[in-house]
């Protein structure tokens, strides 16, 4: 009788694995697409960080091939990531009783296009931004600019994915 029930067991586990074998643990699902291609993103915004583009097109990159099983292509990928960054500014969030700014925020936004070959309905073109405060007293140079843009190309990024293999 035990061995009935360990060989139902068993039976029953291997068809839920079986069933569930195109989920994957990081949420993306890339269908029957074995390519992506991520074009190079050019800053088009008014105020250009000269380090963003490459920085944002690699981390990009980057979390598409750590987190999905896709090859990188140049051309002719199943999935088409292309786009612009369209704005990098810096406005002052918080006063203070002087009326100076106590902190100021970085914001990005990039514009992206995502073609999927494969289920044309999920392609899309959007806006993505996300934005970094720091305090008014410091620069936007080394140390402060770093842990800004760390921020946000990795919220970015993962925005990005979401929308597109995620569909979050």
């Amino acid at each position: 009788m035990k061995k009935l029930l360990y060989i139902s067991i068993f039976t029953l586990t291997s068809l839920l694995i079986l069933a569930c074998g195109a989920y994957s643990f990081t949420g993306g699902n890339t269908g029957d697409a074995k390519t992506i291609q991520i074009d190079f993103f050019p800053n088009q915004a008014p105020l250009v960080e000269p380090a963003l583009t490459q920085r944002f097109t690699n981390d990009l990159q980057d979390l598409f091939t750590r987190q999905t099983n896709l090859t990188l292509t140049n051309s002719n990928g199943d999935l088409h990531f292309s786009g612009e960054i369209t704005d990098f500014r810096v406005t002052p969030m918080s006063g203070t009783s002087d009326q100076t700014a106590a902190q100021n925020r970085l914001t990005v936004s990039v514009n992206v296009r995502f073609v999927n070959k494969f289920v044309e309905k999920d392609s899309f073109e959007k806006t993505f931004s996300f934005y970094s405060d720091y305090d008014a007293n410091a620069q936007l140079t080394g140390s402060v600019l770093e842990t800004a843009l760390d921020e946000i190309v990795e919220r970015i990024t993962q925005d990005i994915f979401n929308a597109s293999v995620a569909k979050w």
